[in-house]
């Protein structure tokens, strides 16, 4: 049976190249994965998948008025597709993870989503929030704070290194992220004062 998944974790925990690592394992085996990722990350014109650690793929680009379940279908005329890949699951709407979910259900064919749960302000991104409420698996890609503890957070800095708290939820210069705990994203967010426990 088919599934919608979804992988969550902060920035930098490995989630692009967890997908690539997985459409490459399709590939080898003589599959065919069909990659998406939002339109925020297009390159001259083209929907590019990044790594950190130096490794691309293009992948089709999605908008938040595109429909997913029409695009996967449309796919479809052209061949079998073996699996669905999704970078930056954040950015989808909530309607479209239902029709990420009725491809999985409808088309037989197996989702898997990767994005952040948080934005900087600790709030759920819609995508996330919904992905959350939906998909039949879930699981979290661990990496750490600069404590050692696990991160579950991030802040958003400026060039300066000054912590945000206020502005739009969707930024994706990756530069100006921090994965953190829980504990030291409330002392940079200045929830709480830094004087002992």
């Amino acid at each position: 049976m088919a599934k919608l998944y979804f992988s969550y974790s902060t920035m930098n925990a490995g989630k692009s190249t967890m997908l690539l690592q997985a459409a490459y394992n399709y590939r080898e085996r003589g599959m065919r994965p069909l990659l998406f990722t939002s339109s925020l990350y297009v390159e001259d014109g083209i929907g590019l998948i990044s790594s950190r650690i130096g490794i691309s793929e293009p992948a089709e680009l999605y908008g938040a008025a595109d429909d997913l379940y029409h695009s996967v279908r449309d796919h479809l005329e052209a061949g079998k597709i073996d699996c669905v890949f999704v970078d930056e699951a954040q950015f989808l709407s909530p309607d479209q993870v239902w029709q990420l979910a009725r491809v999985a259900d409808r088309l037989k064919i197996p989702v898997m989503c990767f994005g952040l749960r948080t934005d900087f302000q600790g709030k759920l991104f819609p995508g996330s929030s919904e992905l959350l409420a939906v998909a039949d698996t879930l699981r979290e890609i661990r990496t750490i704070c600069e404590c050692g503890a696990k991160a579950t957070m991030v802040v958003r800095q400026n060039t300066d290194g000054r912590v945000l708290t206020e502005g739009e939820q969707v930024s994706i210069e990756k530069s100006v992220y921090v994965s953190l705990c829980r504990k030291h994203w409330e002392e940079a967010i200045g929830r709480w004062p830094v004087k002992g426990p």
